[in-house]
Formats: structure tokens, sequence, C-alpha cells
């Protein structure tokens, strides 16, 4: 039985440089986001049509000029991860990570550098704030230590405080560092030994670019690929608003356990886990606490005996033809643009408040990213885009 059985209609993984290079043109490409490229791949069959047809899909859509992203660019991202020895992992190959499949918008791409067989081993993530006390910082350090000591991978973010202690606990059992920014830039700067330290025993993970600097906006989905990769999420010293919790949230998206250290109420590091305990998340005292919550997941996870084949992902067909005249298509673009703000709205809630089919709607939502005039979020989440909101 699979424990996290992928919703997405399995692709052909590149089978060449060339098709390497195809799939990091069409990502890089401006607009094409994940939930597009994997609607593109799916519409089009491979990396290289659906990049053949992007310029007609954005005048459809109402932006004249549209190229995608330049070869030369994809070129130079390839020398670069030669230079630093990173490898590139795709979605749907033997060593992209099961976990990850199974997430609402996993990254079609990873650059990693290290060790890959970690992606095979149970994963536990392990996430906590940045000015970490000095009892968070000692429960953290025996907490990751301890479920490494048990055969788990210790996945967190390179981040200053307990992601540090996470990651140095568990070097010699195996640590995974997801970054924000390119795999190849450590942040921050003071975790410049650790990081290398990390992909000489470890690994390390990142679906942005070759030598992108961190921005603000990466983290949150960064977060999403630290949560998705673990079977459960342990909390040490959370603020009520902090990335920490981003990544709970995520984790409870993705079906994954969450569990928190408790703190004294008047420690403001503490409330965000006193908050997910008193929500429901597992309670942590030792690492005896997290094993016991991830053996029902192991014994559901164990390999059945197999009395037909299984197929673990449905077919999704692509949508019909386009049929409509361009006043209905802009009509229908209207009706979709209306539903929508700054505020979140999920993409299923939206098809739902349409009552139309989701084969009408979702290429139109491919049109309408390719002209700006929606954003879309982790988790299947869609706002207006700049194009709509100035």
């Amino acid at each position: 039985m699979d424990l996290f059985p992928s919703p997405h209609h399995p692709l052909t993984p590149p089978q060449s440089v060339e098709d390497e290079a195809a799939w990091l043109r069409l990502l890089r490409s401006r607009r094409v986001g994940v939930a597009t490229f994997f609607r593109l791949m799916e519409e089009h069959g491979s990396a290289q049509t659906a990049l053949d047809a992007l310029p007609e899909i954005a005048r459809v859509a109402g932006a004249q000029n549209y190229l995608p992203c330049p070869l030369a660019v994809i070129d130079a991202e390839m020398k670069a991860a030669r230079f630093a020895g990173a490898r590139l992992v795709a979605f749907g190959a033997s060593d992209y990570p099961q976990t990850l499949m199974t997430i609402s918008d996993p990254p079609p791409l990873l650059w990693a550098l290290g060790d890959l067989s970690l992606l095979k081993k149970p994963m536990v993530a392990m996430v906590g704030a940045r000015n970490a006390s000095s009892l968070g910082t000692r429960m953290a350090r025996k907490l990751s230590a301890d479920l490494s000591d048990a055969g788990n991978v210790i996945v967190s973010g390179l981040a200053r405080g307990v992601d540090t202690v996470a990651h140095t606990a568990s070097l010699e059992g195996g640590t995974i560092a997801v970054m924000a920014g390119g795999v190849d830039v450590i942040y921050p700067r003071e975790n410049t030994v650790l990081g290398e330290e990390i992909s000489r025993k470890g690994l390390r993970l990142s679906e942005q670019p070759m030598g992108l600097s961190p921005q603000a906006r990466h983290f949150p989905r960064r977060n999403r690929i630290i949560s998705g990769l673990a079977q459960a999420v342990v909390v040490v010293e959370a603020a009520a608003k902090s990335g920490s919790l981003i990544t709970a949230r995520a984790a409870l998206e993705q079906g994954r356990e969450v569990l928190a250290v408790p703190g004294h109420p008047f420690d403001a590091r503490a409330s965000g886990c006193n908050m997910l305990i008193r929500d429901g998340a597992h309670l942590v005292r030792s690492a005896n606490d997290v094993i016991e919550a991830l053996t029902p997941l192991a014994e559901a996870s164990a390999p059945m005996p197999k009395v037909a084949p299984q197929i673990a992902t449905a077919y999704i067909p692509p949508p019909p033809p386009q049929t409509r005249t361009k006043t209905e298509t802009q009509a229908l673009h209207a009706q979709i643009l209306s539903h929508l703000g700054p505020s979140p709205l999920g993409e299923d809630q939206l098809i739902r408040d349409l009552n139309l089919p989701t084969g009408q709607i979702a290429p139109e939502l491919v049109s309408l990213e390719l002209d700006g005039q929606i954003c879309r979020h982790p988790g299947g989440i869609l706002t207006l885009g700049s194009k709509k909101l100035h």
C-alpha cells in the first residue's frame, strides 16, 4: 500500500541533457509556475513541445511578444551546476523522493549537492526559532541526535538557531538542508562551514536557479519542500507568526504529522508551539514521542501482497479543443477574475463557485497566469496577479 499516493499524472523524466535543458527552460520561463508547468506538460506531452506552444498560448492570453526563457540562461545555469558539482533531480525519476511526489505542488526539478541515497530513508523535519533559547537549542540538539541514531534523516532549512543545531547534531547520521536560494548559495553566511560539511556528509537541495541569493518570498516555498520530504515535522520554539508555523501549516495540508515541544506561556518563542499543541499537534518530550507517532505510519507503509496491479495515479486527460469564440473566452476570463482578489482562494473552491467543468477552467487559468492577471501560490491557492492589482 502506498503511504502517500501521488495525485499527479506520471511524467517521463528527462532522458538526456537536452531534455533536462528543456525542462529547466520551461520552468524558468516568465510566469510559468509549478502548477502551470505540470499543466503544460500534461497538455503537450514534452517540455520542448510546450516551449514551442508557449508564445501562442501567451498571445491568446493577451501577452504580446512573449518569449520563453533564453537557452543561453539555461546553459549558464547548467554550467554553474557542473562547476559546483550539483546534480539535477527530476520529478518522476528514480532518485526523486517519493514523499515529495505526493504534495499538491512538488518542485518539478531540484538541484542536489551531496548524498542522494538519503532521500530513500525515513525523514523527519526539525524547525524552530532563529533566536532560539538555550533550552530550545539543547532540546533540538537532543531530539535530532536521538532521532538520527534511530535511523531517521533530519531535514531542516540551514537557518540560524534550531535549524543549525538540528543539522549539526545529525550530520554523521544523515541530514538534508533545503535551501531558499540556489543550492550553491549558503545563507546565512555564518553557516558556510556547516553547509560545506552537509554537502560532503549529507545533502543540500534547492528548486531555485543556481547562484540565486534568497529573498523573503522564497522561504515559504522552501518550507513546503521541508515538510513535503518528511513523514513528520517537529517544531521546537516558534513565535505565533513565524516561518516555522508556515512549515507546520504546510505539513498539515500535506497530510504529515505535526509535533511540537511545549514552552512556558510567558515565552513568546513558545507561543506558536503551544498553539499547535492546543490545536491537536502531538506534544513532544523526547525522541520517543516522535518515534511513537511515526510507528503507525511505518506500519501503514509496509509492503503488502498485491492481488492485482495497482495504479497509484489517475490520468488527467487534456482539456477538449478550444471551441469558444473570442468573446466567450473573454467573458469566461472576466467571470474567473470576478471571483478573485488580493485574498487567497483555492483553485478547487473557484471551480466549485463557477460550477463549470475543471477541463474548461484549468486551461484558462494557465492563460491568465501567463498574462500576469492571476498568481498561483503553494497549495493550489490563487490571487489576482500584479497586472490586475496595479
